[in-house]
């Protein structure tokens, strides 16, 4: 209720105040199309002013034909709602330049511009050959799998798989504990429809993956960011989080963390899920990254053993990205409700995705591609790094793995600014400010250094910011 309470709005008078408190629950579906408003007497006393102010508040919103009176009954939102707009409002103060920014740009624009700003490795890092015999056997084999729908849990062999592979991380699932999606995201935007409500509270990493906030803001929920460091969270800035915003969801990546790169430390994990059972806290771990680490980080899914964390992951990372196939481990009664969610909302699992990941991961041919990825990540981390370094941009810490670097720019240069220069000249990046919820990272910038091996990167970046000063 705390985007009830009475603000200073400048001018505005206090009948103002309280029609714009009742339209921004309408536009943030706190209150849906038929909902009844609360009563004038008891939103008096919220808003703290006089019965007659909300009276003719109502009245004037009812004018408007926002919302309608009954006699007798009270006062009731109008419908149809405004269609949903996720770049109105969004993280980053410049319009150009939000949440949605980087995706667009590098989805959009064709493969003759350089995308160090993106999320995925170059089509030469994966593994051709493997995927190609995956292709070849669904080709040659039972036709269901190229026509019929797959199961509500999704294919059981790679359920299998991935119930083996989680143990690997110390965590202990059954298949029946493992439900198949189309992708990373349909994974969080499913746990999102089943655990929240519109006007919930969701916690964030700040910064953390741009595209949380996006998905975030299609559920209208509030959306608060919490301090990231070098060992996970801030701890006691998550508590005080914790204390006064009351969250139903902390949603993170405990292992490679994007955009930072940073790994969560058990101390910190410990911490952070006592924190979690005494605030009846639930958290959605993403392990997307999890096939990019050399030594395996701690997993709060396994140190919790599935209670109140719910483990996701996919394979567009190091697979491919056009194979869509994610996957959630949950809670067994959780899983029950999450395969009714999935059937209403998608029917069933791509079963010809699924057919293709299982066959390339049992393939011989899969451990040693990212025995040799985590290699030549390494090796060109430490290239990038070096260059970035020449031209007077910092990374925030040495990753231990993964492909992400999370740089400071030189002092007086804003990451949206260069970003804008550069993608001129034909070079999509990443500027801070679209990772952090408090908009506290305008001088940073994520570079993923499997697409800035180009030197025109660097030369680009090294006039541009030489321009902007």
């Amino acid at each position: 209720m705390d985007n009830l309470s009475p603000q200073n709005t400048g001018g505005s008078t206090r009948i103002e105040e309280v029609m714009a408190a009742i339209s921004d629950r309408i536009a943030s579906r706190s209150l849906m199309p038929g909902a009844r408003l609360p009563s004038v007497r008891g939103f008096a006393k919220t808003m703290q002013v006089s019965v007659s102010t909300v009276v003719e508040a109502y009245e004037r919103l009812a004018a408007e034909g926002t919302i309608r009176s009954r006699p007798g009954s009270g006062f009731y939102v109008c419908g149809p709602l405004p269609p949903l707009s996720l770049s109105e409002g969004g993280t980053a103060s410049d319009p150009d330049v939000d949440p949605l920014w980087i995706a667009r740009q590098s989805l959009e624009m064709g493969d003759d511009v350089l995308k160090p700003g993106c999320g995925w490795l170059p089509p030469s890092w994966l593994p051709q050959p493997g995927l190609r015999r995956a292709l070849r056997t669904v080709a040659r084999g039972d036709m269901g799998v190229l026509a019929n729908y797959g199961t509500p849990l999704g294919l059981r062999p790679l359920r299998q798989l991935l119930a083996r592979r989680l143990g690997d991380h110390g965590i202990t699932v059954p298949p029946d504990q493992i439900m198949l999606t189309e992708s990373g995201t349909h994974a969080i935007d499913l746990l999102c429809r089943f655990l929240v409500e519109p006007g919930d509270t969701v916690l964030v990493d700040d910064p953390c993956y741009f595209n949380f906030h996006a998905l975030l803001r299609a559920h209208r929920v509030n959306v608060i960011g919490v301090p990231f460091t070098p060992t996970g969270a801030d701890i006691e800035l998550f508590g005080q989080a914790l204390e006064r915003h009351k969250p139903r969801l902390y949603i993170t990546n405990s292992a490679i963390h994007n955009p930072t790169g940073a790994v969560l430390s058990p101390v910190t994990a410990h911490r952070l899920l006592k924190l979690a059972e005494a605030s009846g806290l639930v958290i959605i771990e993403d392990d997307i990254f999890a096939d990019f680490e050399h030594v395996p980080a701690p997993r709060l899914a396994a140190f919790d053993g599935l209670d109140r964390v719910i483990h996701i992951g996919s394979f567009s990372k190091t697979l491919s990205a056009s194979i869509r196939c994610g996957f959630i481990a949950a809670r067994r009664d959780w899983i029950d409700g999450l395969v009714d969610l999935k059937v209403a909302s998608s029917f069933s699992s791509g079963q010809l995705s699924a057919e293709l990941v299982y066959l390339t991961l049992k393939d011989g041919s899969y451990r040693k591609h990212v025995e040799a990825l985590r290699l030549r990540l390494a090796k060109t981390m430490e290239e990038v790094s070096a260059r970035l370094e020449a031209i007077g941009i910092v990374p925030w810490l040495k990753p231990q793995a993964g492909m992400f670097l999370w740089c400071r720019l030189p002092e007086g240069l804003d990451a949206a600014d260069v970003a804008r220069v550069c993608v001129a000249e034909g070079i999509v990046l990443a500027p801070g400010n679209v990772f952090s919820l408090s908009e506290g990272a305008g001088r940073f910038m994520r570079f993923n250094v499997a697409q800035s091996t180009d030197p025109r990167i660097f030369e680009v970046l090294e006039a541009s910011m030489r321009r902007l000063k």
